[in-house]
């Protein structure tokens, strides 16, 4: 079983190589389960689908329109593939450590000083890998993530016996990786997931 958080994994590429990485999903399932397989010396690892987390922004419904078209009209679609999807809410905005003032704006730029933040897209994972592995749907799950939240999880499910093979970028994923059965990083094999 795959478990993808999606703006984990597109943010942290284009981080490390600019916006114009494309993922091809086609085939990005099939590398993940042969490195976790290679990496985790494992044999007779079947693939049991992908599960894809993401979030979006209420408050720009046209810009976001076509990537949530995207997600559950195409990649929803995909063969052994399952999107979830959950709404970002406002963040509050930040308070003066001092007087507890509310800042609004930016002092520089004059920009809002708040934004959007994901919820419920880590909970969401961690409730299915949890569920998942309770009912015996798994034995391997795949990780596509930096974030050290998971290790929790990770630990839970190898008192299990579950093992979880990280897919990552090191060196932000080094703490999550610890507690892995075993781990790769995504950059290094990242022309084999390419959409070109």
């Amino acid at each position: 079983q795959i478990f993808v958080d999606f703006w984990n994994l597109q943010l942290t590429m284009n981080e490390k190589v600019g916006y114009g990485f494309r993922f091809d999903w086609e085939h990005l399932p099939d590398f993940l389960m042969r490195e976790a397989a290679r990496v985790g010396s494992l044999s007779g690892v079947s693939y049991e689908g992908t599960r894809v987390y993401a979030s979006y922004d209420p408050a720009k419904p046209g810009a976001d329109a076509g990537f949530r078209n995207w997600l559950l009209g195409w990649l929803d679609r995909r063969p052994g593939v399952q999107v979830s999807l959950r709404e970002r809410r406002t963040r509050e905005a930040p308070r003066c450590g001092s007087c507890r003032r509310r800042i609004d704006a930016c002092p520089d730029c004059g920009k809002a000083a708040w934004g959007s933040q994901e919820k419920g897209v880590d909970a969401a994972i961690v409730t299915d890998m949890v569920r998942l592995a309770w009912e015996d749907h798994f034995d391997v799950a795949v990780l596509v993530s930096s974030d050290s939240d998971f290790i929790p999880a990770v630990n839970f499910l190898d008192i299990r016996g579950k093992k979880v093979i990280l897919a990552a970028f090191p060196p932000a994923a080094n703490q999550l990786a610890g507690p892995c059965w075993a781990s790769f990083d995504l950059f290094a094999s990242r022309d084999q997931f390419e959409r070109r």
